[in-house]
């Protein structure tokens, strides 16, 4: 099994606490309030503009052309889903410039900022991987799910998508290639997991 597949499978107790979550559980059958996710909306954008800005640290100090690029061209996957996020933020009445990130969406961007500044690329990947991963194995569970049309179904056919899953694909590649199985790596990846859960549970309980 892969270091990316290890991480994972290490961490299923908090991505079944993020499936589980009633926040989730509500995009999944469209029960979710509408402030809850125009909350969510925002604070995903103000994390998405640091998740960009980690992709673009690590591809400065990637050790390979090949890295260089995988790193941009997920940036650029980055960049697509803000765009997508400024569609949302119009339908759902958010200013996306005016939103105070969350403690739960600071400690996140916090934390991943200083990984890509401070540590090496694989780190860097191991800390953004768990995102991906995650957003991926969500939407695709909540596909799974009664399929009948609701406000929050593009969000799901978004990260269920054939078009997302290579994108975390992508990214453990370069886990798998540039990291290793230490104490730090696991504690990087767990990390993020915790925070994503928590930055779900923070849209839940405004």
């Amino acid at each position: 099994m892969s270091l990316s597949q290890t991480l994972w499978q290490a961490n299923q107790d908090l991505a079944a606490a993020s499936l589980n979550n009633p926040f989730v559980q509500g995009i999944g059958d469209g029960s979710l309030p509408k402030e809850n996710f125009a909350y969510y909306v925002g604070q995903d954008a103000f994390f998405l503009e640091a998740f960009a800005r980690a992709y673009s640290i690590a591809a400065a100090k990637a050790p390979d052309w090949e890295s260089f690029q995988t790193f941009h061209a997920l940036a650029e996957g980055v960049l697509q889903e803000l765009n997508l996020h400024q569609g949302y933020a119009k339908d759902w009445n958010v200013d996306i410039k005016t939103v105070e990130p969350g403690t739960a969406t600071r400690q996140y961007t916090d934390f991943l900022l200083s990984t890509a500044w401070s540590q090496p690329v694989g780190v860097t990947a191991v800390a953004m991987s768990p995102c991906m991963r995650l957003y991926a194995y969500l939407g695709q569970q909540l596909a799974k799910g009664d399929n009948s049309a609701h406000q929050y179904q593009d969000w799901i056919t978004t990260y269920s998508s054939d078009e997302f899953e290579p994108l975390a694909k992508q990214l453990e590649t370069i886990v798998d290639q540039h990291s290793v199985d230490t104490a730090l790596t696991r504690s990087t990846y767990r990390y993020a997991m915790t925070c994503e859960r928590d930055f779900f549970q923070a849209a839940w309980v405004l």
